[in-house]
């Protein structure tokens, strides 16, 4: 059985900077991810505030990640880990994944999260036939078409302006009477002319084979309109993957998200976490600040 200093749950943005981390550190490490090296990371159309760019893809960017990691740390993708079993040995943990095992003295949790279901009538009816969670993978289809999307946190913005540069045609739909996202992507939406229904929720997604429109209900009134649509994406918020962590006892927040203290310990010893499957804010550079902490608290802990 293979053994490892470190191993890293995940290749998102923090697993990648926690592997670039370690490996720089003279351990050995692994990172695995049960799909491709990104998580949600590769679906970010384009970010404007990453150091060091004025504007990247989040595919590109997750491609000169994996490329820095690889030289520090061993990669697994498309293996999914099932279980972690902690040992009375120096190497304290078993990894067992669905293609082989392995040992370590320590484990990073850089799980992430899935988005977020409306929960609307006829939203699983119609996934992969007009409703969608991810512009970037779907947005082509959608050029010169009628869709709503349906939030009003940044991913949202940043994907309805992405969605309305293809050429589709864009409404966003939001449950409250203001957006969360920064004001620099409020802006950008009103000088796009991007439609906005505020004070709406989407009870129901209609259509024959395909979507048709979308059934609005406004929060304040409790009317109900009836929107003639092609698509709708949705961008409603995420929910962390803590499936590992729980077989593990380790201490979750009201909210279901990891808590860790400023080293991103957890309280079980030798375990850390880091990203959107932790309490904190959901950015891209604060998960490679995470991963930098958590690989530099491990190798301090086993050494």
């Amino acid at each position: 059985m293979e053994q490892y200093d470190i191993i890293i749950i995940g290749a998102g943005p923090g697993g990648l900077t926690a592997g670039i981390y370690a490996g720089r550190q003279g351990t050995k490490n692994l990172i695995i991810d049960r799909d491709l090296a990104g998580g949600l990371g590769r679906e970010v159309p384009e970010m404007e505030n990453y150091p060091g760019y004025d504007n990247i893809s989040g595919l590109e960017l997750i491609g000169k990640m994996k490329e820095q990691a690889i030289k520090n740390c061993e990669l697994k993708e498309m293996e999914e880990v099932t279980e972690i079993i902690k040992t009375d040995d120096e190497y304290r943990f078993t990894v067992k994944t669905n293609k082989d095992e392995y040992q370590t003295k320590s484990i990073i949790l850089a799980t992430g999260s899935s988005h977020r279901h409306l929960e609307a009538k006829g939203e699983e009816e119609f996934k992969g036939k007009g409703v969608s969670y991810c512009a970037t993978c779907d947005g082509f289809f959608f050029q010169g078409r009628d869709i709503v999307m349906v939030g009003g946190g940044n991913s949202a913005l940043q994907e309805a302006l992405y969605l309305n540069n293809l050429g589709a045609n864009v409404t966003i739909i939001h449950r409250r009477d203001e957006f969360r996202a920064q004001k620099h992507l409020q802006n950008q939406i009103k000088e796009a002319g991007i439609n906005t229904i505020m004070n709406a929720t989407v009870e129901e997604i209609k259509g024959e084979m395909l979507v048709e429109s979308v059934i609005l209900k406004d929060t304040q009134t409790g009317e109900l309109t009836e929107l003639p649509i092609n698509g709708i994406f949705i961008s409603v918020g995420y929910i962390p993957h803590i499936e590992l962590a729980s077989q593990l006892g380790v201490e979750l927040d009201e909210s279901g998200h990891i808590i860790t203290d400023k080293n991103q310990k957890t309280n079980i010893d030798y375990v850390y976490a880091i990203g959107d499957v932790c309490v904190g804010l959901k950015q891209w550079v604060v998960a490679c600040g995470e991963g930098a902490v958590a690989a530099t608290s491990a190798f301090e802990d086993i050494t």
